[in-house]
């Protein structure tokens, strides 16, 4: 088969026409990484739902196989499949069967289990939302679950902190699932501060990969989106699997940084157009550290 000359992505989320999150997150982040994007859309939002009073939105659930259909019809084929926000469990089916369509042995499947944040389901979720992806999680090579997706796909407890051998266990657990590499992001860190940290563990190598996300006292909507999507977009472009996650980390607090210090909404998510050029600029490599 010709090799092709720039890669592609499904990108199977929600679009938001105002705010920073999702696929007005994804798609200029993977382009600017020199990934082609291929949006499926789950809804269709006036603008993201984080610290907005109001929004139009569009149940997409209707339109998706007649969609998804239409790239049969052109033999599509893409170099990974990246599923984020879900809105219904009919949803995760239709994505179940497009893994199941679209996925190949060369591909790379990865789902973020969009499901809650804080230690609670967001209020659009229910168990039954929780047990169907559990099942979609199966299916994936990787996940990018954040903390509390941890603890609710494997009906733990939520914990205000946890040490390293507790979450070593836990990544271990959903990777007897299916997936070959588990990546937790907002992990609390064991000290004593605010502190949180990305932990993966990769079955392949049997190897556990930790690196520190130091407190920044801002909160932004869409760093998850852009996170998953800086380490796609390293993955693809040949960088191991511990670069990928550092250089994930170091894109989201160089946002952060750079958006902190101006006066807007933080509910308008970072500034990306002011960080973009950073994904293609050198990186300094150190920040991770194999966990024992």
């Amino acid at each position: 088969m010709r090799k092709r000359s720039v890669q592609r992505v499904a990108a199977i989320h929600d679009l938001s026409g105002f705010g920073r999150a999702s696929l007005t997150t994804i798609i200029p982040i993977l382009s600017s990484m020199g990934v082609q994007v291929c949006p499926l859309p789950t809804a269709i939002l006036s603008n993201h739902t984080g610290g907005f009073e109001t929004f139009s939105y569009v149940d997409f659930t209707d339109y998706m196989q007649d969609y998804i259909d239409g790239w049969k019809k052109l033999n599509l084929d893409f170099d990974c499949i990246y599923s984020g926000f879900l809105g219904s469990e009919r949803q995760i089916q239709i994505i179940s069967d497009f893994i199941d369509d679209f996925g190949t042995e060369d591909n790379m499947v990865v789902v973020d289990p969009v499901l809650g944040d804080n230690g609670t389901l967001y209020s659009t979720m229910t168990q039954d939302h929780v047990s169907k992806m559990s099942r979609l999680v199966e299916k994936a090579d990787i996940i990018t679950p954040n903390f509390t997706e941890v603890s609710l796909l494997l009906g733990e407890p939520y914990e205000e902190k946890i040490t390293d051998h507790k979450i070593k266990k836990w990544l271990k657990t959903l990777s007897d699932m299916g997936p070959e590499i588990v990546v937790a992001t907002s992990v609390p860190d064991q000290g004593e501060g605010k502190d949180t940290n990305v932990v993966a563990f990769d079955r392949r190598s049997n190897t556990y990969w930790k690196i520190q996300c130091r407190y920044i006292p801002a909160s932004y909507p869409g760093t998850g989106d852009a996170y998953t999507s800086v380490m796609i977009g390293s993955l693809l472009n040949g960088d191991s699997l511990p670069i990928a996650l550092d250089k994930g980390v170091q894109f989201i607090t160089q946002a952060i940084k750079a958006s902190y210090g101006f006066d807007y909404p933080k509910r308008e998510g970072v500034l990306l157009e002011k960080v973009l050029e950073v994904l293609n600029m050198p990186v300094v490599i150190g920040g991770y550290e194999m966990l024992e």
